[in-house]
C-alpha cells in the first residue's frame, strides 16, 4: 500500500456501506467485478462515487472468474462483489477454482439482517458455511465498526503466504447501520503467521543432496511464479545445469526456449519432462503439489528419486510423496539461498544425464499430424496464433483438449502470463479470465483459447466486454463436440459418443453469436484462412473480437497417461510408447 493510504485518517462518520467502500479505495482495490442486488445494494450507493471501477459482469461466475484473472495477471488481489442467497452461491466455482490454484481474490457478499439470520429468510444462504472448504478464510461481520479490520485482514490473508480466496460476508443491516470509519486499522489473526524465510539447516541438506545427485531434476510448480522466483530459477538452472520440468500452472516460469527445459510433466505432458521424473535420482520440487495428474500411479511416482521439496504452505509438503528435505518458506528465498550455497561448488558430472534427455526431447517431440480431410488442425491453429501474436501476450485458456494444446504451442518465455484453470478444471474459466486480465493489463494483447464447450458456459461476459471497452481476442477451437470426453469415449468406451456432440447445423453460430453481443465474429475453416483470420483479430483493438477455428472433431491430445496408471507407461499416438533405454545412462 502506498504512504498516503498508511497515514492515519481522522475517524468519519459514515454509513457501513460507505465504510466498506472507504476501506476498499485504502487498500489498493481499483476494480470489482460484481452485480448488485437485495442486500448488497447499500454498498452500491456509496460505490456510485467512489475510485474504484466497478464492472458490471453478467453472471456472479464470470465476476468470480474475471477477479482471478485481474489477480493472475497483475499479481494483485482480485476483487468480485455479489449479492446474498444465489448471488452468493455463484460464487462458489471461482472460490473453489482460487483456493486449488492459489490465487488471491477477495468475494465481498451481502447477507440478510443479522436478526433474520437462520430464518430461511428471502435469498438467505449461509454462504460462509457453504465456502468453508473452499476459501482460505471467511468472514461474517454483524457489526459494523469491524468492516475496516475485517477488509484489511481479508486482504492481508489472500495476499500473504500461499495466496488465496477470502469471503467477507456482510449482513445487510451492518451496512445501513452508522459507524466511524478510521485508517488503518489494526489486524489482529491469532495464529497466523506464513513462514517465508527457510530454515537455513534444511537448505543446507538440501545442497548436499543436489552436489550428489546424477540425474537431479527441478520440478517447478506455480509457487515460482506467486513468488517471483523465475529469475533466481534460471539463474540455479544455469549454474548448476540441472534440467526443469514446469507443470500447467508453471508455464513461463522458466523459458521453453532454453536448452534444459524439458516442458510439460504429467498426464499429457512431454516425453521428456515424464522420463526426467520417472528416471530421476533427486527431485528438487518448488512450489508443486505432486498432484495426481502429475504423478499418476503414485506408488510407482519417480521411484528411485529422494525428494527435496519447497513449497510456503507446510500442509502440501509430504501429503502425497514423503520429503526427504522438507522445507517450508518462500520458493524464491529457498532458491536464493541454494545459489549461495552451490556458487563455486563442485556437483556431479550431469552431462550424460541432460544428454538422455536431450536425446527423448529430439526423439519424442510433442508434435500433431495435419488431417488428410481438409479441415482444420486444431494444434497448428493454436500454434499459428502463439507464432503471430508472441510471448508478450497475455493468454487464458478454458478446460479440455485446447487447454492441454495451448500448454503445449504457446510461446511461454515469461512469467504470469499463461492463466487456467488447472486444480479444479472449470469449464467456463476462459473468458471472463480474459476479461480479468484485460482489464489488469490494458496495454497488452489478451487471447483466450476456449473450446465450444467451454465457450458456451459463459460468454455472456462478451457483452460485458464490449460494454466496458474491454477488447479481449477469444478463439474458439470448434470441434463440435465436448473433445476431451470424446477423446476419452474413443480409447476407453469403444467408441460410444453418449452426449458429447454440441453441434448440430451450425447451432449456435459463434459469429453471429459474437456480433449479437456487441464483438466482431470471424471464422476460419480452411488452412489458408487461418493467418487471415489471426491477423484481422490482432489489428482489432477497439471491440472484442471472437475467432471460431472450425476444426477436426477427432484430434487427440498426446502424449497421454492414462488414469491411475504408471507415467511409465505414456503413450505417444493410440498404440505407440516411447522407448528409453537407461544403458545410454
Amino acid at each position: 500500500m502506498s504512504s498516503h493510504r498508511e497515514a492515519i485518517q481522522p475517524a468519519e462518520t459514515m454509513s457501513g456501506a460507505a465504510s466498506l467502500v472507504r476501506s476498499l479505495e485504502a487498500v489498493g482495490a481499483e476494480n470489482i467485478f460484481g452485480i448488485p442486488g437485495g442486500c448488497i445494494l447499500p454498498a452500491y450507493d456509496p460505490l456510485f462515487d467512489s475510485s474504484v471501477r466497478h464492472i458490471l459482469v453478467r453472471h456472479e461466475q464470470g465476476a468470480g472468474h474475471a477477479a482471478e484473472g485481474y489477480a493472475q495477471a497483475t499479481g494483485k488481489v482480485g476483487v468480485c462483489m455479489a449479492t446474498s442467497g444465489p448471488g452468493a452461491t455463484n460464487l462458489v466455482t471461482p472460490l473453489a477454482d482460487a483456493h486449488m490454484d492459489s490465487v488471491p481474490m477477495v468475494a465481498i457478499t451481502g447477507q440478510v439482517a443479522g436478526p433474520a439470520i437462520g430464518s430461511d429468510a428471502f435469498q438467505e444462504a449461509d454462504i460462509c458455511g457453504i465456502t468453508l472448504p473452499v476459501t482460505k478464510h471467511n468472514f461474517l461481520v454483524k457489526d459494523p465498526d469491524e468492516i475496516p479490520q475485517v477488509i484489511a485482514s481479508a486482504f492481508h490473508l489472500a495476499s500473504s503466504g500461499r495466496p488465496g480466496p477470502v469471503l467477507v460476508d456482510i449482513t445487510k443491516d451492518a451496512q445501513q447501520a452508522p459507524t466511524t470509519f478510521s485508517w488503518p486499522p489494526t489486524i489482529d489473526l491469532p495464529g497466523y503467521r506464513p513462514v517465508t524465510k527457510p530454515h537455513s539447516k534444511q537448505v543446507k541438506e538440501a545442497a548436499k543432496l543436489i552436489k550428489a545427485a546424477t540425474k537431479p531434476v527441478l520440478y517447478v510448480g506455480g509457487g515460482v511464479i506467486k513468488s517471483g522466483a523465475s529469475k533466481a530459477l534460471k539463474e540455479l538452472v544455469e549454474l548448476t545445469g540441472i534440467p526443469v520440468v514446469t507443470t500447467l500452472m508453471a508455464r513461463g516460469a522458466f523459458p521453453d526456449s532454453h536448452d534444459l527445459h524439458m516442458g510439460m510433466p504429467g498426464m499429457h505432458g512431454s516425453v521428456a519432462a515424464v522420463g526426467a521424473l520417472q528416471r530421476s535420482d533427486l527431485l528438487i520440487s518448488l512450489g508443486a503439489r505432486f498432484d495426481d495428474r502429475v504423478t499418476g500411479h503414485l506408488p510407482s511416482f519417480a521411484p528411485a528419486a529422494k525428494v527435496i521439496h519447497v513449497d510456503i504452505d507446510p500442509a502440501e509438503i509430504s501429503k502425497n510423496r514423503l520429503a526427504d528435505v522438507p522445507i517450508v518458506g518462500d520458493c524464491r528465498e529457498a532458491i536464493e539461498e541454494l545459489i549461495t550455497l552451490l556458487r563455486g561448488e563442485q556437483l556431479q558430472p550431469l552431462a550424460p544425464w541432460q544428454t538422455f534427455l536431450g536425446d527423448m526431447k529430439k526423439r519424442y517431440p510433442t508434435g500433431y499430424d495435419l488431417p488428410t480431410d481438409g479441415t482444420l488442425s486444431p494444434q497448428q491453429v493454436i500454434k499459428r496464433i502463439g507464432e503471430m501474436t508472441g510471448p508478450d501476450a497475455y493468454y487464458a485458456a478454458g478446460v479440455g483438449q485446447h487447454q492441454m494444446w495451448a500448454a503445449h504451442f504457446l510461446p511461454f518465455e515469461n512469467p504470469g502470463r499463461w492463466l487456467n484453470s488447472g486444480g479444479l478444471g472449470t469449464m467456463g474459466y476462459c473468458v471472463p479470465a480474459a476479461m480479468g486480465a484485460k482489464v489488469g493489463q490494458p496495454d497488452k494483447v489478451v487471447w483466450g483459447i476456449d473450446g465450444d464447450g467451454c465457450f458456451q458456459m459463459t460468454n455472456q461476459e462478451l457483452v460485458t466486454c464490449a460494454l466496458e471497452n474491454i477488447p479481449v481476442k477469444i478463439a474458439v477451437i470448434n470441434n463440435q463436440s465436448l473433445g476431451m470426453v470424446r477423446q476419452w469415449q474413443t480409447l476407453f468406451y469403444e467408441g460410444r459418443y453418449s452426449n458429447t456432440d454440441l453441434m448440430t447445423n451450425r447451432v449456435p453460430d459463434f459469429p453471429k453469436l459474437a456480433e449479437a453481443m456487441g464483438c466482431v465474429g470471424l471464422r476460419a475453416e480452411t488452412d489458408d484462412q487461418v493467418d487471415a483470420v489471426i491477423d484481422k483479430a490482432l489489428s482489432i483493438n477497439d471491440r472484442p473480437v471472437v475467432v471460431e477455428f472450425v476444426v477436426h472433431k477427432d484430434a487427440m491430445v498426446w502424449p497421454m497417461v492414462a488414469a491411475g496408471t504408471s507415467n511409465d507407461e505414456i503413450k505417444v499416438a493410440r498404440d505407440l510408447a516411447p522407448e528409453w533405454d537407461e544403458e545410454e545412462l
